[in-house]
């Protein structure tokens, strides 16, 4: 049953985080965790953390870290997300320490309070982008003005719809079937496959143009035809209960209590042992997480390795954007399609304590490796799955289970951006970063109840239950120019969300020439970024300049805490988003 969550124990002087507070919260009341325990170690999550600047609330973290630049690179300027995404990941990030000190503490370490902030959350969330703005070949850089735009496109009815495949066949085919011919679809399909790593979409307008002479029935013909997966995006946040978080489901045979191997070194993980079979983001970052936790994690990669690894831009021979989620993992290689494979990875299963894959519904089973075949051979193994939508459509085929059609389907694409804009998914992958971090916890909490009971578990997490966990209004935000990034003579800063309200307050500070949104915003242009800075700070309004430049933040002082710059022969990294005492 439901429990109340550990105490907040707010240092002197520092805001609260309620958004980050309440995820935590919930996360911790879903499994039936210790509740006793609980209470015996506190969570401080503050806005700022280790980032030595003024940051206020969630816009101003999205400004000076990077969000809403790597956000807007499909618009061409940076824009905040509507809704408050890096204290969701806050949030998950303190319910993963708190589960993590227990766990410590059961092995011998002495801890009894866990530190994260926002701005970590946030920082964490950009770790491939990070990585590949500070990669030495060849580094990502902003997108011209021509290879901009998202992937949503409009029918000919006026429908925004978002589509997805991994099958370049299946892509081809979809387009001639609207006709367009196939080397004009195949210049598209680089920049649609790539979206999750760049952020933009710059697809051949002759392809929008195809789908945009047809309705919305005669798309989604095509796509049932094809295999392609489409979803049409409402106006509005759609209602509904959101669904569990996280489900953990004990081994079914209870088994001799085993014993809590003690600590292996102060991190809370050192000495367990994580074997995964992941790719893309949502997989890789979970293990990433639970390495950063002290766990030494093994990958299985196909013969050759993860195809992955040859994304540019390159660290040495290895994709920076790979790097950021899987550096410090081992590697074995395993055909998965033969019975040798197979059993190679049983027999590694079988001395971890923890098994994690992001496979596609029933393949694990296919594959003789889901939970209750391993549990024979190590029936004190925790088994995570990270699926794209879980059992949300029943026995019905669910979508591909990607990033932007979790956004969709989950209503979060519509709560995104603002009033009257039309909705569309942010290509930051925001569910690939929160369903991988989901995961991360649904193992730790595992681990925490297997070292009160002995029993394995299987943890089932997903895109779509991690997209319902970002708090969304009943109805859209309608913003003013002032709730955007405003132009400065030599760049952009961020006002708060309750002072860019403040118009009569602003139009006096500015001297702008009226008191509409419009009047004041333009007068910003008058100064620089650093004058409207200390002329804010005299009024006391809070402003935050707008990070527009990835690679220079790795070298910002105010960041030397927060993220670890680039040597020479790699690239830029967050730190540990966690402070353990």
């Amino acid at each position: 049953m439901p429990f109340p969550p550990p105490p907040i124990r707010q240092r002197a002087g520092e805001a609260t985080v309620p958004v980050a507070e309440r995820v935590a919260g919930r996360l911790l009341g879903a499994p039936a965790l210790p509740a006793a325990a609980l209470g015996a170690v506190a969570r401080d999550i503050d806005w700022a953390g280790p980032v030595a600047l003024p940051l206020p609330d969630e816009r101003a973290v999205q400004a000076a870290c990077g969000i809403m630049q790597v956000h807007g690179r499909a618009h061409g300027r940076p824009r905040p997300l509507a809704v408050d995404y890096a204290a969701t990941v806050a949030g998950v990030l303190a319910a993963q320490g708190v589960c993590a000190a227990l766990l410590a503490r059961r092995r011998g370490l002495a801890i009894d309070r866990v530190t994260t902030s926002v701005a970590e959350g946030a920082l964490l969330s950009l770790t491939q982008y990070l990585a590949a703005a500070t990669a030495p070949d060849e580094p990502a850089v902003e997108p011209a003005a021509d290879l901009r735009g998202g992937a949503t496109l409009v029918s000919a009815d006026g429908v925004p719809i978002e589509i997805e495949t991994l099958d370049p066949v299946a892509w081809r085919e979809f387009w001639r079937r609207l006709g367009v011919r196939p080397p004009l679809a195949g210049r598209g399909w680089a920049p649609f496959q790539q979206r999750f790593a760049t952020a933009v979409c710059p697809l051949p307008a002759a392809l929008r143009e195809a789908a945009a002479r047809r309705p919305l029935a005669a798309l989604t013909e095509a796509a049932t035809a094809t295999g392609v997966s489409l979803a049409a995006l409402t106006a509005e946040p759609r209602p509904g209960h959101p669904p569990a978080p996280v489900r953990i489901t004990p081994a079914p045979t209870p088994l001799p209590s085993k014993p809590v191997p003690p600590a292996a070194g102060p991190a809370p993980l050192a000495g367990l042992r994580v074997v995964e079979a992941t790719r893309r983001v949502q997989g890789p970052l979970a293990g990433h997480v639970l390495r950063l936790l002290g766990a030494e994690v093994v990958r299985i990669e196909p013969p050759g390795g993860d195809p992955m690894r040859g994304l540019p831009p390159l660290v040495g021979e290895c994709s920076a954007r790979f790097l950021a989620l899987n550096e410090g993992k081992a590697v074995h290689e395993a055909d998965l399609g033969t019975e040798a494979g197979r059993r190679a990875v049983r027999e590694h299963a079988a001395g971890a304590d923890v098994f994690l894959h992001n496979w596609a519904p029933g393949r694990a089973e296919r594959l003789g490796l889901a939970a209750a075949d391993l549990w024979p051979v190590a029936p004190h193994l925790v088994h995570a799955g990270a699926s794209g939508f879980g059992d949300a459509f029943g026995a019905a085929r669910p979508p591909i289970g990607t990033d932007y059609l979790a956004q969709v389907h989950s209503g979060l694409a519509a709560a995104l951006r603002p009033a009257p804009e039309p909705p569309a998914p942010s290509l930051l992958t925001l569910t690939d970063v929160l369903g991988g971090l989901l995961c991360a916890y649904g193992v730790l909490a595992a681990l925490l109840r297997r070292a009160d009971t002995g029993r394995g578990a299987r943890v089932e997490s997903s895109l779509y239950s991690a997209a319902w966990l970002v708090e969304r209004p009943a109805a859209r935000a309608r913003w003013t120019p002032l709730d955007l990034p405003l132009t400065t003579a030599d760049g952009l800063l961020c006002l708060t969300g309750a002072d860019a309200r403040r118009t009569a307050e602003l139009a006096r500070v500015t001297a702008a020439s009226g008191t509409t949104p419009d009047a004041v915003a333009a007068r910003f242009r008058a100064l620089t970024t650093k004058e409207w800075l200390d002329r804010l700070g005299e009024a006391r309004i809070p402003a935050t300049e707008v990070r527009t430049d990835l690679a220079a933040l790795a070298h910002d002082p105010a960041f030397r805490a927060a993220v670890a710059p680039a040597p020479p022969d790699g690239c830029a990294r967050p730190l540990t988003p966690w402070t353990f005492s």
